[in-house]
């Protein structure tokens, strides 16, 4: 018996939340979560923070300057999981073999923030920004990019979602944003019942809203929550191969692939993983690199197994602050660097492919005759999948100062 896509979804979306009284709010979201026009879009960012090493993730394995550069911590030819005969993955990253091989996943090398600034703080907080060297942005990039969506898209409360205690900066602005450490202490009481920290702001921002749309649905989004936390979020079953690991990222993602299946309206999510600043003993195949690049693509990996077939709307992208120093360092670690590699993941994603200009290696071709040279600007990939995916076609706003057109896109979605 052949099931449409449309029941499909609106059964799984019914069945993440069980069988209690559904309240209007989810039940309108499930029956109409993919009429012609309203099928939500998902624009999901990953921060690494710390400063990952982008030349040990995705391995310049025919670049003899590589191996000269590293003598210690190089990933030998004969671990690297080939990708074009240039390319490779680091053994740690098997579990996205398969997502390259049906093409759903592509990578741009050699891409960064064209900031020089090689402080963790600042350079974080320029690519949240959305502004290369500009201090006095007082909202994140994911934030503007909200306003001017599309009028099918459908305003709700959870419709920027953090991964984390608190709004980071590449979600704070006007629009409103919901910070979730984790779904179970995510409680929610009524006026004269005793509440969370957490509830009683959330109740607050929607209480006190100007805005009439945010403010009519707040009632209905407690009604939401409260039936997430009935269900028992620890009791959620993903998708079957959808093997998490333990730990704070791998949790993260697990539970925003539930709220993404409660279909709640979930348009951008932002999580994050640190461990990436490697000075003293990176490791190769083995040690600090290759754990955390472990625990990065499984929980990746289960993420996008779990979603199924609401992938098709979904685009993950991975970033870090910069990348790290050609040549290792005497410690057997690398330094600060400069550019880097970005992981873009998607039903709409053209994968298989490396995407950006190559610079080399050689000492002529290294930037400050140090670091991988920068050749794609990070907010060429990002503002391609807020205009592309998204549909919010006024970069300028997104990305002020940028000249962001779609002349310049790498055609990395279709």
């Amino acid at each position: 018996m052949s099931i449409t896509r449309r029941v499909f979804l609106r059964n799984s979306a019914l069945a993440v939340v069980g069988t209690a009284a559904v309240p209007s709010f989810l039940a309108r979201a499930a029956a109409g979560a993919v009429e012609p026009g309203t099928r939500t879009k998902r624009l999901v960012v990953i921060f690494q923070r710390g400063a990952a090493d982008g030349l040990n993730i995705v391995v310049p394995h025919a670049e003899p300057q590589y191996y000269a550069m590293r003598p210690s911590i190089n990933i030998p030819r004969q671990s690297v999981l080939d990708l074009d005969g240039f390319f490779g993955l680091h053994p740690s990253l098997a579990s996205f073999q398969p997502l390259w091989r049906q093409r759903q996943l592509a990578i741009v090398h050699a891409t960064g923030s064209p900031d020089p600034n090689r402080s963790h703080f600042d350079a974080q907080d320029f690519m949240e920004s959305g502004t290369p060297g500009v201090k006095s942005t007082e909202d994140g990039w994911m934030n503007r990019a909200l306003r001017h969506l599309p009028q099918s898209s459908r305003k709700t409360p959870f419709e920027a979602i953090s991964m984390g205690p608190s709004i980071p900066r590449i979600l704070s602005g006007l629009e409103p944003a919901i910070a979730i450490n984790n779904i179970n202490d995510f409680s929610v009481g009524g006026r004269n019942q005793k509440a969370s920290p957490a509830a009683n702001a959330f109740e607050a921002m929607y209480d006190h809203s100007v805005d009439t749309v945010m403010h009519g649905t707040g009632e209905e989004t407690f009604d939401a929550v409260k039936m997430l936390k009935s269900v028992d979020a620890s009791k959620y079953k993903p998708a079957p191969g959808a093997d998490y690991p333990k730990g704070r990222f791998g949790d993260s993602m697990r539970q925003l692939a539930q709220l993404i299946k409660a279909n709640l309206g979930v348009q951008v999510a932002f999580a994050d993983i640190g461990g990436w600043d490697h000075h003293v003993n990176e490791g190769s195949t083995d040690g600090q690199i290759a754990n955390v690049l472990r625990d990065f693509s499984q929980s990746i990996s289960a993420f996008w197994i779990d979603l199924g077939d609401l992938g098709e709307d979904t685009v993950v992208v991975t970033m870090s602050e910069f990348g790290r120093t050609a040549r290792e360092n005497g410690n057997r670690g690398t330094d600060h660097g400069h550019a880097n590699v970005m992981f873009v993941l998607g039903g709409p994603v053209k994968g298989g492919r490396v995407y950006g200009r190559w610079p080399g290696l050689d000492q002529s071709q290294l930037y400050e005759g140090r670091d991988l040279a920068l050749t794609t600007d990070f907010r060429q990939v990002l503002g391609e999948a807020v205009a592309r995916h998204l549909q919010n076609k006024n970069l300028a706003e997104v990305f002020p100062g940028y000249g962001n057109q779609p002349g310049k896109f790498l055609r990395l979605l279709g």
